[in-house]
């Protein structure tokens, strides 16, 4: 059982790991805007007029690249960021952090242009030509700033929804060749580099711990791990309507730093389509040689895994997440999954540490054929236990979490009649957005702690 000294160490060290994050990634843009004023920067801009222009587009052009960098970082899977923050939260930092960079590479082109132009009495169409002919470098940022704009277009929600999964983590990973190429012309002939010893250093260290991290920990660990554990299909079983588990074999996987609640990202070499990942959760504690997860067959090569073969081998990345014990800070637990999230949560139901009495398992579902995992769920229950839930039936058209037969109760009381001490409680959940949020929005009104709510999105 996790005492309250525990718990509270836990909280301070997360807390001072978010707080260390931030101030770092703040640190490197005063860093950027010390050295710039340091530089040319505040000499520009004194002067005025097309020079302060200038120098105000190399700024920009700066912070841009100083927030690419960061953005990069945040997505290297690097083991102790995933572990402090989670993946979900990782990925709107780094959406929010994208999408600053971009807008200030727009400012840096317009400015450039503009008080290079102004300078060289040009008009700014014969003055972009020069620049990306005449400049070293510049004919790699120009088709870098092209793939940053597509990646960008397609990060939004309304292009997002269009791509099917696949297509979208494809493309999305032109984002590093976009990086790739448009940040050489700074070190090749920005005129803060060339000039500055400082500042030559503070951009090659951080190109080198970007670059760095993302061989280590995005290729070479999980390469590393697909080939020490040798992970492969034992078999697969359909355990509902649309839904199939596939059991994994594997060597010393005692070794491998997973946890009950956690994810990874999944290749089956099953031929086409093998270098696509997917995350899916555990939805058993991992135990000897034995790995399980359960995927809904929707036909995001969920249907190709479904035909994998035993023997087939699997390629991993992770784990990752922290819908886990180690941010466990309460006595009693209370579990809310919807639909195919309930497979980290039938794990969390197994593994995590509760006297009997103090476990409840709340399951949703549009139809009884959709409850994966019951027998499994029910006998666990049993045996630890712990309280089940189902709720079945279509969704209420008030986007309510709960089905339409139960439409008299308000979204809170329903939450406090299965679990009348629900404050005093941690919290876990997982399923659809949507109805994630009208859970978390019934957990608020309930006066649940935030601090006690814990959920991980995967939508993309």
């Amino acid at each position: 059982m996790i005492g309250r000294h525990t718990a509270e160490r836990l909280r301070e060290a997360a807390w001072w790991r978010a707080d260390a994050v931030g101030a770092g990634a703040i640190a490197s843009l005063v860093v950027v805007l010390a050295l710039w004023l340091h530089g040319t920067g505040l000499q520009a801009l004194t002067m005025g007029g097309v020079a302060a222009t200038s120098s105000l587009g190399r700024l920009s052009g700066l912070l841009a690249s100083d927030l690419l960098l960061v953005q990069v970082l945040l997505m290297a899977r690097v083991p102790w960021l995933e572990r402090a923050f989670g993946q979900d939260r990782l990925t709107r930092w780094h959406r929010y952090t994208g999408f600053s960079s971009f807008w200030l590479m727009l400012g840096h082109i317009v400015l450039i242009v503009v008080g290079y132009a102004g300078a060289g009495q040009t008009n700014v169409v014969s003055e972009s030509w020069q620049l990306t002919t005449a400049y070293p470098g510049m004919l790699l940022a120009v088709a870098g700033t092209v793939l940053l704009i597509a990646v960008v277009g397609l990060s939004i929600r309304a292009a997002r929804r269009r791509l099917r999964y696949e297509s979208w983590h494809l493309l999305h990973l032109y984002a590093y060749l976009g990086v790739g190429l448009a940040l050489p012309h700074q070190l090749w002939s920005g005129a803060e580099l060339i000039g500055s010893s400082a500042t030559r250093i503070y951009w090659w260290t951080s190109y080198l711990l970007c670059a760095g991290s993302v061989l280590v920990f995005r290729l070479g660990l999980p390469l590393w791990r697909s080939q020490r554990h040798r992970l492969r299909v034992r078999q697969v079983t359909w355990e509902s309507p649309g839904v199939f588990s596939v059991d994994i074999s594997g060597r010393d996987l005692h070794r491998l730093p997973i946890r009950a609640g956690q994810f990874l990202n999944w290749r089956f070499l099953t031929g086409r389509g093998w270098s696509r990942a997917h995350p899916y959760s555990l939805s058993a504690p991992a135990g000897g040689d034995l790995l399980r997860i359960t995927v809904r067959a929707n036909g995001d090569d969920a249907d190709r895994i479904a035909r994998a073969r035993p023997g087939t081998r699997v390629l991993i990345e992770g784990p990752y997440g922290r819908l886990t014990s180690a941010v466990r800070s309460r006595p009693r637990i209370l579990l809310l999954a919807g639909g195919i999230g309930i497979t980290p949560l039938r794990a969390l139901l197994e593994d995590l540490p509760y006297q009997p009495g103090e476990a409840a398992l709340v399951y949703r579902a549009n139809r009884a054929d959709d409850f994966a995992l019951r027998a499994e769920l029910d006998a666990v229950a049993r045996r630890r236990g712990a309280s089940v839930h189902y709720l079945v039936g279509p969704a209420l058209a008030r986007g309510s979490w709960l089905p339409a037969e139960l439409a008299h109760l308000s979204d809170q009381e329903a939450l406090l009649r299965i679990a009348p001490d629900v404050r005093e409680r941690d919290v876990y959940l997982c399923g659809p957005p949507q109805w994630m949020a009208a859970v978390r929005a019934a957990l608020r009104a309930a006066r649940v702690p935030a601090k006690q709510i814990h959920c991980e999105a995967f939508a993309w």
